[in-house]
Parts: structure tokens; sequence; C-alpha cells
């Protein structure tokens, strides 16, 4: 569940996806909302085993009430499985969106096999997930990850925010667009267009938040010594987004001789499943519920407290 599209599909336990659909979320109500989730697992309700979801905003659980909602404010305070009608007996699951991309990728792609990584997703702000001993880690709040609210200044204003601006990666779409007086603000293919060509507008722009991006990972490495970061959001897919990223890292590493000669080097990868993460770690997240595997070792601080 996007602040754009609802992106929904059919997938298997072993990770095949066999059908993919793309239907634009609805923004003026609650109700309106549901209906159309509904609609959608209705078509499905003969074939399915389990139904998961992956939503903006913080996930409560073992409720699986959203808190905040982020681009779709309409969620907050709500306990979705009391609105989603998932045929009895079918089970049923919410995550984050950040932490659902977390789990993606340590089931099925780049952060598989790593004990400690971290998930990074670059949209309309910043979403992401912590892996700490090969588990999800979810903090004491269920928020950890929330890479959004990092601070790029000491401004103390909202601005500040490293995700609702200069970590955007629709905002430097944006940016990009209106520098170079492109038709539409929101093409972020004729935004890469021009950066891949060279334009010195559009990489200069670009580059700028690439830095902020490498910041980020210099910041989160201090605190949790990662051994791998991946990138993901529609924009991973361009190469030149790693490739700016781990060079913008690099010249922070040599610009702090201090930091580069104290704390080790994490890699920086493109994450496998780009815009389509949210979905498979939704899943992965489902079959841990099913298998038992996640509530009573990861959850238990957190039911105590809400």
């Amino acid at each position: 569940m996007g602040g754009t599209n609802i992106k929904y599909g059919l997938i298997d336990r072993a990770g095949h996806l066999m059908e993919k659909h793309t239907t634009p979320t609805p923004r003026t109500n609650f109700d309106e909302f549901t209906a159309t989730v509904n609609h959608i697992v209705d078509d499905y309700a003969p074939r399915l085993k389990g139904v998961a979801m992956s939503v903006p905003g913080t996930v409560i659980h073992p409720q699986e009430q959203v808190i905040g909602g982020g681009m779709v404010p309409f969620l907050d305070q709500k306990e979705l499985p009391h609105f989603i009608h998932v045929p009895e007996g079918v089970p049923f699951a919410v995550e984050n969106d950040g932490k659902s991309a977390a789990l993606a990728e340590m089931w099925l792609g780049n952060l598989n096999g790593v004990v400690n990584g971290a998930a990074i997703v670059l949209g309309t702000a910043i979403g992401g997930g912590l892996i700490i001993n090969r588990h999800l880690y979810f903090g004491s709040h269920f928020q950890a990850g929330e890479f959004s609210f990092m601070a790029d200044n000491a401004n103390f204003s909202e601005q500040s925010l490293l995700g609702f601006h200069a970590g955007s990666a629709v905002g430097m779409i944006e940016r990009i667009s209106m520098a170079m007086g492109l038709p539409t603000r929101t093409d972020g293919r004729a935004v890469f267009d021009e950066i891949n060509s060279g334009n010195a507008i559009a990489l200069r722009i670009f580059r700028d938040f690439c830095r902020q991006i490498a910041m980020l990972i210099v910041n989160v490495q201090s605190v949790v010594d990662m051994e791998r970061f991946v990138i993901g959001g529609g924009i991973s897919a361009q190469p030149i987004v790693v490739t700016e990223i781990n060079a913008a890292y690099q010249q922070a590493r040599r610009a702090m001789p201090l930091l580069d000669r104290t704390l080790s080097q994490p890699e920086i990868l493109a994450g496998k499943f780009q815009n389509d993460a949210n979905m498979y770690g939704a899943l992965y997240n489902l079959l841990l519920k099913v298998n038992g595997e996640d509530t009573e070792t990861q959850w238990g601080v957190q039911r105590d407290r809400h």
C-alpha cells in the first residue's frame, strides 16, 4: 500500500511471483480504501492461503494496528484485521513498508546470509529496516529504521528531517525537473536520462542527494555496525544511484580520516527487488507468523507496552 498506488499480486511460498497488478490508492477516505482492498481480496478468495499487507506507518503487533500511515494518513489508529475481509481460516499479517523491504532482502535478496544489515528504501520519503543477528529489529515502539526522521542539520525544523526534504528521491526528481524546465515534475525516466547523459545541472542536484544518503549510512553505521546496506526503491534500478552513493561514501571517509581509521566499511549494494520488495517482504512476514517464528521472541517487550 503506497501513497500513489496499491501493488498486489499472487506469490507462492517459495517466492515465485505469479501475478502482479497495480491500482491507484484511494485518497478520499478510509471506507473507500477498504472497499478497494476488499474487492481485490474477494477476487482472489478461492485461491488464497494467506493475505499479507505492507503499509506506510508504524505497525503495532499483534493487533496489526497502524500508527501514522505516512502518505495514507487515514490508516492512522486502524487495526486492519477488523476491516479487511479475509476468508475464514486464512492467516493475515501486516507490516511496515520499510521493514517489509528489509525482510524481502533477508529472505531471497541481497541481505540473505548477512548477520547484520540494513535496507534503505528511497522514495517519497526514506523507508528502512534493520536486520540484527539475522532477525528484523523492531525497536521498543516498532519504529526502528525510520530513517526519514534523521536530521541533516541542527535547525530543529521539519525541513531538517532528511526523508522529507534533502533525502527524498521524489523531491530530488522534482528539483531537477524544475531546474531544467522539464514538462512535468514527476518524470523520473526523463530526469535519469539527463543524469546518465552527464548533464551538469542534473548531476549536481543528484550528487547532492547521494551525499545525503551516504551521510545517513555513515551515521547508521556508527550506531549499529552493519556488514551491508542495500538500496531499494524505484530509483535503485538505475545503476548510477548505488555507484554515486558509494562514491559519496568514500568521499566522506577521505574527508574524515578519524572515521576512516576507526570504523569498518560496510558494503553498499542495490537491493534485489526494487519496487517489488514490499510484496515479497509482506509475504515473508506472513510466513514467519504462520510458522511461529516472530511474536514470542521479537515482540515481547512491545506487546507489554501496547
